[in-house]
């Protein structure tokens, strides 16, 4: 019979001990903290395994989720006016399925509710009704979760306000539909990009659908936004929900990738910009994430530390010790089809 081991010290097994290192990376962030005279960067360097995605533990695997959408839409009451189902029929018809599962109970609670009734009294209703007050237009609200299936996520970019002026905002943060001009911010974005990929071109569109359906949730903290009125619709209870996103992609994101625990997120990057978005992922686990924190590349803070920050580069080195080569996002594919293009 093999006796303990001495002093508490664990005994390895052959495959412990013949197995090679894991690969190992160095990734180094910059964080940005606020006090009374404006934002302090601060650079911290940390090394990461590819094999320490961390391990399914309690939490039940996105597979196991079970949801049946004809017996959700059935228990909505059908009485008011406006009744649960009118209310919730936008979520019901245009919220990607990988997160309508989820985010269900979600969409049930008073304060989203509350949150509906307010865009309906602001003329945003069901997909089929065309307004021109509010932005994005109602089917496009959702368009990032169309976009990216929350099991594919691998990066979330968060955004704050849809853009509000008329044409421009189509569901994804940063982003403008083809044909528009490129907006200021990421006009900074390609700038970085170039700085960090020199092979890259800036495109003369805006679009960045291409990010999002390889893995990049373009993810606005408020959804929606009255015309010409900035920030009109935050505080309305948009913020609860998409810290309800931010937790669902905490539990899920990745879990489609290779060297996640199955069923269940291995670990993304967070790119916040800004101390508003740094906000929002202040209470991640950053042994379980990559969090990306800087100035906002808006042109009134771009040069306080969002150009030279090196993050795209920084969130495929991560990814590659995380996923591996196929969890890399090609930052530079920016493809765009000449007949979507459309006029300001």
């Amino acid at each position: 019979m093999s006796s303990p081991a001495k002093d508490g010290k664990r005994q390895l097994t052959l495959d412990a001990m013949f197995k090679p290192p894991a690969k190992k990376v160095k990734v180094t962030e910059t964080v940005e903290t606020s006090d009374s005279n404006g934002a302090v960067s601060t650079t911290v360097s940390s090394v990461i395994s590819a094999s320490s995605a961390p391990a399914l533990t309690r939490l039940e695997a996105y597979d196991a989720v079970k949801f049946d959408q004809q017996a959700f839409l059935a228990k909505l009451s059908t009485t008011g006016d406006p009744c649960e189902r009118d209310l919730l029929d936008l979520e019901m018809t245009t919220l990607g399925s990988t997160w309508l599962k989820v985010l269900a109970p979600e969409i049930k609670k008073p304060y989203f509710l509350t949150l509906k009734r307010f865009l309906w009294r602001e003329g945003l209703r069901q997909a089929n009704v065309q307004q021109t007050k509010i932005f994005p237009p109602a089917p496009d609200v959702y368009a990032w979760s169309r976009h990216t299936p929350l099991t594919k996520v691998r990066v979330v970019i968060i955004g704050q306000d849809p853009y509000h002026q008329p044409g421009n905002a189509h569901g994804l943060c940063f982003s403008v539909r083809p044909g528009l001009a490129v907006p200021a911010s990421l006009k900074n974005m390609y700038s970085e990009l170039q700085q960090e990929y020199t092979d890259f071109k800036a495109p003369k569109h805006g679009n960045l659908e291409a990010w999002a359906k390889s893995g990049v949730l373009l993810l606005n903290t408020s959804l929606t936004v009255r015309a010409n009125e900035a920030g009109s619709h935050a505080k309305q209870g948009w913020e609860t929900f998409t810290d309800a996103v931010i937790s669902l992609v905490d539990k899920y994101g990745g879990a489609a990738l290779p060297d996640t625990a199955k069923g269940v997120g291995g670990g993304v990057v967070f790119m916040a910009w800004g101390a508003w978005a740094a906000k929002r992922v202040a209470r991640l686990d950053r042994k379980k994430h990559l969090i990306l924190t800087s100035a906002h590349p808006s042109p009134l803070s771009a040069h306080k530390g969002f150009l030279g920050n090196g993050h795209f580069k920084k969130a495929n080195e991560w990814l590659n010790a995380r996923h591996g080569s196929e969890g890399q996002i090609d930052w530079t594919n920016l493809p765009v089809k000449t007949n979507d293009a459309v006029t300001a």
